[in-house]
């Protein structure tokens, strides 16, 4: 059995929540904040068997996809050069990352 540490942007919780019910998978939905954007992330929890892994990866992958965004550097982004402080930046977000964890033992009571 393994477990799916999945963190994606809170944009894409709720569709890959979705995605992941029709499929037939449980899961458990944590709200977490991100350290670079400091902006909502929602992290999944996804335990499955092993021959199920590649199949809820398969379903992130469709459900978060990349993609950029404008951002206005503000005190976040202190280690740029004060020159391009008033400058928008361009940042790529969503898509999913997911670590995969052996789960030694698992008890529903």
């Amino acid at each position: 059995m393994k477990l799916l540490l999945t963190i994606v942007q809170d944009a894409d919780g709720i569709k890959l929540q979705k995605a992941l019910i029709e499929s037939g998978f449980r899961a458990t939905k944590l709200a977490t904040t991100g350290g670079f954007l400091r902006a909502g992330n929602t992290t999944f929890l996804i335990g499955v068997d092993d021959a199920q892994v590649p199949r809820v990866k398969e379903i992130v992958a469709k459900t978060c996809q990349e993609r950029s965004q404008m951002m206005a550097a503000g005190p976040s982004i202190s280690s740029l050069e004060d020159a391009y402080m008033s400058q928008p930046l361009e940042v790529t977000v969503g898509g999913a990352i997911i670590f995969v964890l052996n789960v030694e033992e698992f008890s529903k009571l």
